[in-house]
């Protein structure tokens, strides 16, 4: 089957490779779409960071490059172990989390932390930028016939969001104010996430002009950080205290001094984005405010299902308006690797396919 796999730096390739031979307790999926991750594109870019090398195999799937990669994907049962609720031609959304499901964090349902964490299109074992994958058919989740399974990928990225938002321990949103630095693909999700949950106010701090005319459709308020102060403005719109809540979507220590500088007395910060450098917290910010620092990583087995029952129901309003993109897997290098590194501004999420006949 054609799959496109990760050899090197900026050398994503579609192969053949051998189809997948489900084990016992793993359905076999026809996979329709599949997204460009941001984690794929620094991969892409600066790899191999999480894919694993022969020097250091994956400690589940000990797999290592080449590896398929692709792993916000949604497909069709090919075949399923008998007793799940599983048959074919069932449309399908797939967490694709690899956990080990015994060591302690895995124990208390911490699934998300797994000591050995990793997922399928990162860490071997097949991956979404494929024909079929075999997977854990407990990690494959049923879609009624009502939903667009052209969108039902945008779930995965959506899901990361949902986790970022739980764990923030703010449950009455109706009466909240949330300020969200980086408009990109995260962020983006993260409004819709909230927007889902009922929050009162949603600000975005996004400096580029096509990012921010994307979250303006969107968000309540956009903020130009390198023209305005994001501090400033946020208490304007807030009676002078300032936003409950900042998701951290950006990973740049300016952003993190001015999401701080926007926080009430006592507001949450939750950082959702990968630094590529030191982080330096604002101590007199973070001190003066008694402000709470958390972190976010990735989600857990509860999350996945809350996030499918709410697209399922249709919480997501206007969620199409992220694909900006569609492609054929044999075009993933230059129409979606390539073209996220010259027009990242431009795009929301990619989505690939092996199926011509869905273009």
């Amino acid at each position: 089957m054609k799959a496109a796999q990760f050899f090197a730096q900026r050398d994503i390739r579609v192969v053949d490779v051998p189809n997948p031979e489900p084990k016992a307790n793993e359905a076999l999926i026809s996979i329709e779409w599949c997204g460009i991750c941001g984690s794929d594109l620094h991969e892409y870019l600066r790899g191999p960071g999480i894919i694993p090398t022969k020097e250091r195999p994956h400690p589940i799937t000990k797999n290592y490059l080449p590896v398929t990669m692709g792993h916000e994907f949604c497909g069709r049962i090919v075949s399923a172990p008998s007793g799940s609720n599983l048959a074919p031609g069932q449309a399908v959304m797939v967490d694709p989390r690899i956990y080990c499901s015994n060591c302690s964090r895995c124990d208390v349902s911490s699934t998300n932390a797994c000591r050995s964490w990793g997922f399928k299109g990162l860490s071997g074992s097949g991956g979404g930028f494929s024909e079929t994958v075999a997977i854990d058919a407990k990690l494959c989740y049923p879609l009624p016939d009502s939903v667009d399974l052209s969108l039902a990928a945008l779930i995965e990225p959506l899901v990361v969001a949902w986790h970022a938002v739980e764990i923030s321990g703010i449950s009455d949103w109706a009466s909240k104010s949330v300020l969200i630095l980086g408009g990109g693909p995260v962020g983006i999700a993260h409004i819709y996430v909230l927007r889902a949950k009922g929050c009162k106010q949603i600000f975005v701090s996004e400096p580029t002009s096509t990012r921010a005319a994307q979250n303006k459709e969107m968000a309540d308020q956009v903020f130009n950080p390198m023209t305005e102060n994001v501090g400033d403005r946020s208490r304007e719109l807030t009676g002078g205290e300032g936003v409950n809540a900042v998701f951290d979507c950006a990973g740049i220590g300016r952003a993190m001094d001015a999401g701080m500088d926007a926080l009430r007395y006592k507001g949450t910060y939750i950082n959702v984005a990968a630094w590529e450098a030191p982080v330096v917290v604002p101590l007199m910010h973070m001190m003066l405010k008694e402000l709470t620092i958390k972190a976010s990583m990735a989600y857990d087995d509860k999350d996945f299902k809350e996030t499918v029952n709410a697209f399922v129901a249709g919480k997501f309003k206007g969620v199409e308006k992220m694909v900006t993109s569609r492609i054929y897997i044999d075009d993933i290098s230059t129409k979606g690797f390539e073209e996220l590194v010259t027009n990242k501004d431009k795009h929301i999420k990619i989505l690939v396919t092996t199926h011509k006949d869905k273009l």
